[in-house]
């Protein structure tokens, strides 16, 4: 890292610079400012152009340090040279028809040109000029007969990876046209990276998150919530033991006498698992309340890991409803300040964490003021200071002790260990908490609420009703989850009308139009496939659950949703009811045969359960009960 000041106190000496460097003498160009931080209000600068190693800015908290860096040791030497002069285009104007590229895009497009260069070192290639297509088709068949050694021993490369592969080569192609070696053709005229990657078409099999299984994720909500209940007990004892830690450092214990002290007090507020047991109940906390966080407000990896103190906050609407809220920054917009809605369970969990995170902001802080007095423009600085009010930090025992926000590697390892202590075998991943809330929300929306559900029904209702918030409310708004919340209510409906034409009978007014409906041929000669028929019902028709039936009526004023139940199956033109349903129709027509012999119900409560008990009798029939099973 270079340790010197820019020579105005101003960024416009670097927004000033060149895009390319195909004009510049050597010492110009290795001159060139690739980064630089403001530490105390003056410009650092981190990396120039020749440094071998070059700094990013841009990244979220939750990435390493490691992971912030170009480093062109690893590339070929015959390429070192036009790939750093790509890269600086690459960094300055982005590609074409696009925006200036972020760290974390200029760091893979690094790593997957290295993989192409060195195949061109292998042929004894040496310059781009010496690039055609042929060379380029003999690296796509490389690239798809490659087997990986790590994560996936044995294994080709999934279609996303080969196309990161395949697309650092049309960025190679593009950036090189500013140097003084550019490719002279593209590298597959007729076609792209993605087409050869089987991203589009009927060979696409796209990359979307697993959703995770229902037991698998109240496991671990139930788990993760018990943690958080229980969190500010052990945060006071060990706000206790940190207590006693620096009374024996006053009194000028030694380690072992400070160890002995705390295993005392942990014994005798009924501890007993030692301190080690202990530390790790303290790191399970901050576990659980991530998983809280991430299952209630729909937030991303980054977008948590960005959390700071002070997140909360809380609106009214002019019925009186309280709304809570949790701001973080997204890197994913421009927009960069989003809030989230969130339920109470997430607002305590909020506070827990900011109690939970105050022993490492502080030591952040005591780092920060060390630096100050060794070199009041420590780079460092500006960098600790990112991390000085995040919620979820760790201590990283490599990196001197320092506390930072946890990396998106460290959540991999953290939450796959927590699943293994709840007896699960998942393999889970911090992005399918996203997917299960929009597949939760959606689950709400279409009426089948299964948790939570006072803040799903929130969150299900239109996005153009105000919630008393701030005049630019809209702006802070996460929309690409409301989208993915669409296209999970898109799913089940899919599914559910998908799950009508499987069933081989159904009950209710509409379910039996549709028995009817598919008893025609000519009916289902109007769709090319069975997908198409599926597809077409379900974007056509309004359909919503309501638990006993699935309900196609426009509106919710159906008396069937509420007050009568069993009404559903007594000829309403708009219910279906399937062999899922069943169970509800048995066990309610179970319970209404006990019912019709009570003595005190009256007359008026007698001919009430018949009725029922002759419309649930009814609906079992059409599910193909026999009949005579049904007789009381």
């Amino acid at each position: 890292m270079t340790d010197y000041f820019l020579e105005s106190s101003s960024w416009s000496v670097v927004s000033s610079q060149p895009s390319d460097v195909l004009k510049l003498f050597e010492f110009e160009r290795d001159a060139l400012i690739i980064s630089a931080t403001q530490v105390e209000g003056r410009w650092v600068i981190l990396s120039r152009y020749g440094d071998d190693v070059w700094q990013l800015e841009g990244f979220a908290s939750n990435v390493p340090p490691s992971m912030k860096k170009l480093d062109f040791s690893t590339v070929p030497q015959a390429f070192k040279v036009v790939m750093k002069a790509m890269m600086y285009r690459y960094l300055r104007r982005g590609r074409r028809g696009g925006a200036q590229p972020k760290g974390a895009i200029l760091k893979n497009t690094l790593s997957a040109s290295v993989h192409f260069l060195r195949h061109l070192e292998a042929l004894k290639l040496d310059h781009l000029g010496a690039v055609t297509p042929l060379v380029c088709s003999t690296y796509v068949a490389a690239c798809k007969a490659h087997r990986q050694t790590t994560r996936s021993k044995g294994k080709p490369l999934a279609q996303s990876g080969l196309h990161k592969r395949l697309i650092a080569v049309e960025a190679i192609h593009e950036l090189s046209q500013f140097t003084h070696d550019p490719m002279p053709q593209h590298p597959w005229p007729e076609t792209s990276a993605k087409a050869m990657a089987g991203l589009v078409g009927a060979g696409s099999k796209g990359g979307k998150t697993p959703l995770m299984p229902d037991d698998v994720f109240c496991t671990l909500f139930e788990r993760a919530y018990q943690y958080v209940e229980h969190g500010q007990k052990l945060l006071d004892l060990r706000d206790e033991l940190d207590a006693i830690a620096a009374q024996q450092v006053r009194k000028g214990r030694t380690q072992p006498a400070i160890d002995w002290a705390k295993r005392q007090h942990l014994s005798a507020q009924g501890w007993s698992d030692g301190q080690r047991a202990f530390n790790r109940a303290l790191l399970d906390l901050r576990t659980a309340s991530y998983i809280i966080l991430a299952s209630t407000s729909g937030c991303r990896n980054h977008e948590l890991t960005n959390l700071q103190s002070g997140a909360h906050h809380r609106t009214q609407d002019d019925q009186g409803t309280i709304y809570h809220w949790m701001r973080s920054r997204s890197e994913k917009t421009d927009t960069r300040i989003h809030d989230w809605m969130i339920p109470e369970v997430a607002v305590r969990t909020l506070r827990l964490m900011e109690n939970w995170a105050a022993p490492y902001q502080a030591m952040i802080a005591s780092e920060i003021e060390q630096r100050r007095r060794i070199n009041p423009h420590d780079p460092e600085i500006a960098e600790a200071h990112k991390h000085r009010n995040s919620l979820f930090l760790g201590v990283y025992y490599r990196e001197n002790n320092r506390a930072r926000t946890l990396s998106s590697t460290s959540w991999g390892a953290t939450l796959i260990s927590f699943a293994k202590t709840c007896g699960l075998s998942w393999n889970l991943t911090s992005h399918q908490f996203r997917r299960k809330f929009a597949n939760y929300a959606a689950h709400s929306k279409f009426g089948d609420l299964r948790y939570l559900k006072e803040h799903f029904a929130h969150w299900s209702l239109d996005m153009s009703l105000g919630y008393a918030i701030d005049d630019s409310w809209g702006q802070h708004l996460d929309l690409e989850l409301y989208d993915e919340i669409q296209t999970e209510l898109k799913d089940i409906k899919l599914g559910v009308v998908d799950g009508w034409f499987g069933d081989k009978t159904l009950a209710g007014g509409y379910g039996q139009s549709l028995n009817h409906w598919q008893r025609e041929p000519q009916n289902l000669l109007i769709f090319k496939s069975r997908s198409a028929m599926v597809k077409s019902i379900s974007e056509s028709t309004s359909i919503r659950s309501n638990g006993h039936a699935w309900c196609t009526a426009d509106d919710g004023g159906c008396i069937g949703n509420t007050i009568e139940r069993t009404r559903c199956g007594n000829g309403c033109s708009n219910a279906v009811i399937g062999s899922s349903h069943m169970p509800f129709y048995q066990r309610l027509y179970d319970d209404l045969k006990e019912l019709r012999h009570c003595s005190d119900i009256g007359e008026g409560g007698r001919q009430r359960v018949e009725r029922d008990l002759n419309r649930c009798r009814d609906v079992l029939v059409q599910l193909g009960i026999d009949s005579e099973k049904l007789i009381a």
